[in-house]
């Protein structure tokens, strides 16, 4: 039986799998490494992160994007936007010298075991039936791409008339069409930007009156005053930014309502600064307008924008993209056993799972990283920073559920094969 798998090879699955590996864990992680900005970002976008707030986690600090910037023979520096492809060549050498090895596979069911641990399931990456093995602990790290959020109207659409802006590595299939973004954020205005630049017809559609523009980040190096106005943080300039980004475990504390409300309203839809210019001389913007209704028409898609005002105008495009964010949700967990999900306790009135101080959820041994625990610890985990504060607790976590008499699987040890049993739901407020 393992002792640990962790779900997902992004920042927060590669992060937690080091400090397993540096605590005496052996862990099985499954994924594709850096797949999200592998295969969801084309070229020529770039982390809206200071490089300084980007690191992944290893025990000793070792292996820091710094460090690997050092290693290229260039300088990774505050103010500076880095290239996405640079970041993931950058979590590859993570994975490379900083994790155990990666199977890249695909986990496609977790179920609970009457008598304690998961029963765990995994394509062997040729469309045979995979493999099922046992574990006592299971770590969700899986990323953004489940709980991708498209407006209602547009769901309706076939996918080669309507994508989510995660669904990108390439975005040349679309010169020479016509294409609407949907969203006000980083990556709706990016994406249209990118587009506008290689010829392509372009528009964004937008719920809000104005767009929002981050500034120039000011220097590391400031006065005192200046500092203790508006202090630098992994989430931007300023106290509340200080205060997500530093005491997570605070958050957590706070009423489920209250958390819920922060997590949908804090850090809200804004362009980096360095692609305002760019936008602007390129990129047509319908301000105030929202997607009504989407039909398909002779090969294209019209869509009937509706304004605050109630008027509607029709548009006709090729293509539309919803750069419309995310939301975490156990209803779209499919690898999930129904009954375990169903069986979880939610932060508030959202779908989303609470958590104890070391991000375990209310089943014991499952514990769940990154925008699924948002809502739990608030903002800075919906970004690369949360990683570093993630990967020590939830692998303390982890050791305090296996007990320190865990006897680790030994190489050539038989796996044990076991039909699932009933999910345990008792609730541990552990801090």
């Amino acid at each position: 039986m393992q002792d640990l798998v962790v779900v997902g090879a992004g920042p927060y699955g590669l992060s937690i799998a080091s400090h397993a590996a540096g605590a005496g864990l052996r862990p099985r992680v499954f994924g594709r490494p850096m797949a999200a900005w592998r295969d969801g970002m084309p070229p020529g976008m770039f982390l809206k992160s200071e490089p300084w707030a980007s690191n992944l986690s290893d025990p000793k600090g070792a292996y820091g994007l710094a460090a690997y910037a050092a290693a290229q023979g260039v300088e990774a520096r505050h103010g500076v936007p880095l290239p996405v492809g640079f970041f993931a060549s950058y979590g590859l050498w993570f994975a490379a010298n900083a994790a155990p090895p990666v199977e890249e596979r695909t986990v496609t069911a977790v179920r609970p075991r009457a008598g304690g641990g998961f029963e765990v399931t995994a394509d062997d990456g040729g469309g045979g039936r995979g493999e099922t093995f046992l574990a006592r602990t299971v770590v969700l790290a899986v990323g953004v791409r489940p709980f991708t959020d498209v407006p209602g109207p547009l769901r309706a659409l076939p996918p080669e008339r309507v994508s989510h802006s995660v669904d990108h590595a390439d975005l040349t299939r679309f010169k020479g069409l016509d294409v609407t973004v949907v969203g006000a954020g980083q990556a709706a205005l990016e994406t249209a930007t990118l587009l506008a630049e290689q010829g392509t017809a372009v528009r964004v559609v937008a719920r809000s009156h104005r767009l929002n523009w981050n500034t120039l980040p000011p220097p590391l190096d400031r006065p005192f005053g200046e500092t203790a106005r508006a202090p630098h943080t992994g989430l931007g300039c300023g106290w509340k930014n200080w205060l997500y980004s530093q005491t997570p475990g605070v958050f957590r504390r706070l009423p489920a309502s209250t958390r819920a409300r922060v997590f949908t309203s804090a850090l809200g839809p804004a362009g980096a600064w360095w692609l305002r210019e760019r936008f602007e001389r390129s990129v047509e913007v319908r301000f105030g307008e929202s997607v009504a209704a989407a039909v398909p028409a002779d090969g294209r898609v019209r869509l009937d924008l509706v304004s605050a005002r109630g008027s509607v105008d029709a548009v006709t495009t090729d293509h539309v993209i919803a750069a419309t964010g995310f939301t975490p949700g156990l209803d779209r967990l499919g690898l999930l056993d129904e009954r375990l999900r169903r069986s979880l306790r939610t932060v508030g009135a959202s779908a989303a799972p609470e958590t104890d101080g070391v991000f375990e959820t209310s089943h014991p041994g499952l514990f769940v990283t990154g925008l699924l625990s948002a809502p739990s610890f608030g903002p800075s985990m919906r970004f690369v920073f949360g990683a570093t504060y993630t990967a020590g607790r939830v692998v303390r976590g982890v050791r305090r559920r296996l007990g320190t008499g865990s006897r680790h699987e030994r190489p050539g040890e038989p796996r044990e094969t076991l039909p699932a049993g009933a999910a345990q739901t008792n609730w541990m407020d552990r801090f």
